[in-house]
């Protein structure tokens, strides 16, 4: 386990655990080193608990990745074919319904998002690992990033816009973290 303190611009201490399970500890510039340590020993046990959770739930999360096999050129075509299948004719559709129109769309195996939208070019990509969800949730993914093409940012006119094309992205949203964090495969 790594302990990494930064000096930062705030008014108080705070500690996170990360993904790997180490620990970052924001202090306030200028707060003596002493002190830092010993805000991080009176939360030993603390640190100790949130690790364990964090690290469980990272196992767990990538076991719900590690159920779409890409280990051979042949499953990373079938893959392929099958998100391409599944997400064209939903882009197809919500592009019509709400005047947009991507300029390319494009698939990759990533795990840290669903799928993203480069505003400055119009293309899209979607993680192909959407097949591990439910229909819906896929959905709420395309007309997520087809929003973006409206509104770049997550604000209010953007939250306005999923209201509007995708009523029940929030419900949605949940399933999908739901799913791929504490889905246990005994159910």
């Amino acid at each position: 386990m790594i302990i990494q303190i930064t000096y930062r611009r705030t008014n108080r201490l705070s500690m996170r655990i990360v993904k790997n399970g180490d620990v970052h500890v924001s202090a306030p510039i200028g707060m003596p080193r002493e002190e830092v340590e010993k805000f991080i020993d009176d939360h030993r046990d603390w640190i100790q608990t949130a690790r364990l959770n964090t690290l469980e739930r990272e196992k767990k999360r990538l076991e719900f990745f590690n159920q779409l096999p890409l280990s051979t050129p042949q499953q990373c075509d079938d893959v392929l074919r099958r998100i391409k299948t599944l997400i064209e004719p939903m882009v197809e559709k919500h592009s019509k319904v709400m005047g947009v129109k991507p300029s390319i769309v494009y698939y990759k195996a990533t795990i840290s998002r669903w799928g993203q939208c480069n505003v400055n070019d119009k293309s899209i990509y979607f993680s192909v690992y959407l097949l591990l969800l439910p229909e819906w949730c896929i959905e709420h993914t395309v007309v997520h990033e087809l929003c973006h093409l409206l509104e770049p940012s997550h604000n209010a006119r953007f939250h306005a816009l999923m209201d509007r094309y995708f009523p029940r992205w929030r419900e949605a949203r949940a399933e999908t973290r739901r799913i791929c964090t504490t889905e246990d495969d005994t159910e």
